[in-house]
């Protein structure tokens, strides 16, 4: 099977593979692109050809989407896995799929509830991808569900978390009393990477995701959460003409701050927090009402100044307005002011956090200096240290409405930025 392959294997990987088979519980983790995915599939097709013919098999990660793009679509690439590729056939919004002739199920364990799922089934062959993102009851639960003897394994792939995670505590520090066998893989570990793309994954990731997803450490997340953001390459005072406007973002408030920023795409192909609009009821000692709230972003739409554009040219049209999600009345307000365009925002917080360090660790983002909330919340937007302390990562709740709204604006945008990080903001970026 692995003469089959399309790609080089490194020692790490192949001792990986040969090592798994016959473990009962088998987690390859750390760094990104490390190769630890491409090992971990390899190993489940051999797992699979050997697989007993009675228990299911089931892959499992955080939706069926990530599955399927995690997952499914580099076992259908020729490119990775050669003539193995056409054993591999899934219809894009199924729960099965057929590898290698094995009917094999596909299980979403976004919550606690999908442990439902696989309640009361015999697994002979499970494979769960990004592990520290699968709710631990359902975990347990299917470690109960290993019921072919010893013939049932589990494999699983995971970046690192922080150190208090069930994950670590209760397993990888555990390992031998609970039958992990566990590798460690570092960027180091791909033989296909090249090396203009590790610069440029060193370039994107500061901070905490620096050390989780590139050195591969379980780590505290504490202190500054975007501890990349400097004044000295952030700030501007100028700015390009931009070729496209590219999103507001709005965090809504009425007792507290109520906060839109404006990003743009400028002709130099960065992004720009060219403008804010934000409204603190509590300075202001009165609360404002959606309508009125409707009123002032279109009439602060309408006043902003494009740069780049001789003469006072003012108003722009973004292609995008995302709102905080729980702001729903306010939606519907500006549905029936005729605001075109108008969505709820991507509201996966570290998620977003980590678009938002890539932007500003690459160098990609920077921020106009009249945009005084968001500079004014960024630099003491922290971590929760009790939180983490409980092995969870939150940032604190507090002086964080314009980082929101930032927040909201990237990471809702961040598959049509993201090719915009090129070798010369790495190269900038690792100076």
């Amino acid at each position: 099977m692995i003469r089959d392959l399309q790609l080089p294997l490194s020692r790490a990987q192949i001792r990986s593979i040969v090592e798994a088979q016959g473990a009962p519980l088998a987690l390859w983790s750390g760094a990104v692109s490390s190769g630890k995915t491409i090992a971990s599939l390899i190993a489940f097709l051999i797992s699979l050809t050997v697989a007993p013919d009675h228990g299911l098999i089931v892959i499992v990660g955080r939706t069926l989407q990530t599955i399927e793009r995690n997952l499914l679509d580099p076992l259908q690439s020729t490119h990775l896995f050669g003539p193995i590729a056409r054993h591999v056939h899934h219809t894009t919004g199924s729960t099965t799929a057929v590898i290698l002739g094995r009917t094999v199920h596909l299980v979403g364990a976004s919550d606690a509830r999908a442990e439902g799922r696989i309640r009361g089934s015999t697994i002979a062959l499970a494979y769960v991808d990004e592990a520290t993102l699968v709710p631990h009851s359902f975990w347990m639960m299917l470690l109960s569900r290993l019921r072919v003897g010893d013939q049932s394994r589990l494999l699983a792939t995971t970046n690192p978390d922080g150190p208090f995670h069930w994950l670590r505590k209760e397993f990888i520090l555990r390992a031998d009393e609970v039958g992990l066998t566990h590798w460690h893989f570092t960027l180091d570990d791909n033989p296909s990477m090249d090396p203009g793309v590790v610069a440029r994954l060193k370039a994107q990731y500061t901070g905490l995701w620096y050390r989780r997803f590139i050195l591969g450490d379980w780590c505290l997340a504490a202190g500054a959460v975007y501890d990349m953001f400097d004044e000295t390459r952030h700030i501007v005072d100028l700015m390009p003409y931009m070729k496209r406007w590219t999103a507001v973002g709005i965090d809504y408030g009425t007792v507290n701050p109520f906060s839109a920023v404006l990003i743009g795409h400028g002709e130099d192909d960065h992004l720009y927090v060219v403008s804010e609009y934000r409204y603190d009821s509590n300075l202001e000692r009165r609360q404002l009402t959606d309508a009125q709230y409707s009123h002032n972003v279109r009439r602060w739409l309408a006043g902003v100044r494009r740069p780049g554009v001789q003469g006072d040219a003012r108003g722009v049209q973004p292609a995008w307005i995302f709102v905080d999600p729980s702001a729903a009345s306010f939606m519907n307000q500006l549905y029936n002011d005729h605001v075109p365009s108008v969505t709820p925002a991507v509201n996966d917080v570290l998620d977003g956090i980590r678009s938002v360090s890539v932007a500003l660790g690459s160098g990609l983002l920077r921020i106009h200096r009249s945009c005084a909330g968001l500079l004014g919340e960024l630099p003491s937007y922290a971590w929760d240290e009790k939180a983490a302390e409980r092995g969870e990562d939150k940032p604190l709740k507090a002086d964080d409405h314009s980082a929101d709204a930032l927040r909201y604006a990237l990471h809702s945008t961040a598959h049509e930025w993201r090719g915009l990080i090129n070798d010369e903001e790495v190269a900038s970026a690792a100076a």
